[in-house]
């Protein structure tokens, strides 16, 4: 029958669009399942930087898997992958040590970086300021993507040349094992049987198993972004972070300085409360988005994040990024939040309702970096095939 697939996976967003890509790679017939028109949670709400050199030593080898993923599908279909690398700038002494530490570690995981010298960081990136930095550790194998266009352009690869089946508009009420079969229903009534059914559609699948959900260490986070109009003749390659993002990411949490330059950093600080970590990432367009803020909440009560922007975060990003790099215009065209659940005490949230349901979500900020290679393992797992060593 035309509705019986190998395996169903439930939610289209950049987690479930990569269990469906590997599943395929298997040789399965694959069936993608999601709610709206075309995805538009965290998938389309991010900045688009695939940073496996921003994970820890766990989570980096997935992400440079998910590099090697994403340019081996840009040699065969343009989903906008540019590979025009990370940079990590240092404002002073601490952050330039936790720098030369973190190079350590990535030469000794045979991931190339190298250091650059304030001179050069200043002739890289046009419009950084002299008096912010003071080192830069660059990635040159890192890539970034389109957001808002890479996972149409992935799903339309994956229909047209690789067979995939993907419907939209279907909003999945229940799954139910019968027999051989695990029957997805949706809202209209239309049913898809699958042998395996994977679900990646992050909170809503509390309307599937409300009761799994409640026991879950879900939690949401909301994070503010901003988009100005495009830069007049100005060309900023890459993902630039800043020392903010080298006070936050989970990598540096490895080098040997980490713990003491953390209690330095004052408790009641604007930063910290509102979880900023100054990002520049330029579009195709010219513009150039920067942010971002972290504000979290139980998935219970996500609602008390509020469905609205703060403009006293704004205004403090704004003027953060200011002090960093000098722009043609900070002329904002626009401003958004986005949400993504992630789990409190692990680094994913996975559980097999039996041997033939399984649901992983909750990938929180790792998802564009992280999704492709953690699916890859995933799937290779959950159909018994030869463990891969990532």
């Amino acid at each position: 029958m035309d509705n019986r697939y190998d395996v169903a996976i439930v939610g289209g967003g950049i987690l479930g669009t990569f269990h469906a890509y590997h599943a395929l790679e298997l040789g399965l017939k694959v069936c993608l399942l999601e709610k709206d028109a075309y995805p538009q949670g965290a998938t389309t709400q991010n900045f688009g930087q695939v940073v496996p050199s921003g994970m820890n030593s766990k989570w980096q080898k997935l992400g440079r898997e998910s590099l090697r993923i994403y340019t081996n599908i840009q040699s065969q279909f343009d989903i906008g992958i540019r590979q025009n690398g990370t940079v990590y700038l240092a404002s002073n002494e601490e952050e330039e040590q936790l720098l030369v530490e973190l190079r350590a570690i990535n030469n000794n995981n045979d991931y190339a970086s190298r250091m650059l010298t304030k001179g050069e960081c200043l002739e890289r990136y046009p419009g950084l300021r002299k008096e912010y930095v003071k080192a830069g550790l660059f990635f040159p194998d890192e890539v970034t993507v389109e957001p808002r266009t890479m996972i149409h352009r992935l799903q339309e690869y994956l229909t047209t040349q690789k067979g995939l089946s993907l419907k939209t508009h279907f909003t999945a009420v229940s799954c139910e094992r019968n027999g051989d079969w695990t029957t997805v229903r949706s809202t209209g009534n239309e049913a898809v049987l699958a042998k395996k059914v994977i679900i990646c559609n992050g909170s809503d699948f509390k309307n599937l198993y409300p009761e799994v959900f409640t026991q879950s260490d879900l939690e949401v986070s909301k994070l503010q972004m901003m988009q100005t109009k495009p830069q007049k003749n100005y060309s900023l390659k890459g993902s630039i972070l800043t020392g903010w993002s080298i006070r936050r990411y989970e990598a540096f949490h490895e080098c040997p300085s980490f713990a003491q330059v953390k209690q330095h950093e004052p408790a009641d600080s604007l930063q910290k409360k509102w979880g900023v970590h100054i990002l520049f990432k330029q579009a195709v367009d010219g513009s150039v988005i920067l942010g971002d803020s972290h504000q979290y909440a139980d998935v219970d009560n996500m609602e008390d994040l509020g469905y609205d922007l703060d403009m006293d975060i704004d205004h403090f990003m704004l003027e953060e990024a200011k002090k960093i790099m000098e722009l043609p215009t900070y002329e904002i065209h626009r401003r958004w939040y986005g949400m993504y659940s992630q789990c409190k005490t692990k680094d994913i949230f996975q559980t097999t309702i039996d041997e033939h349901i399984h649901i992983v979500t909750g990938i929180g900020g790792k998802g564009m970096t992280g999704s492709a290679g953690f699916s890859k393992k995933n799937i290779a797992t959950i159909f018994n095939k030869e463990r891969i060593n990532l």
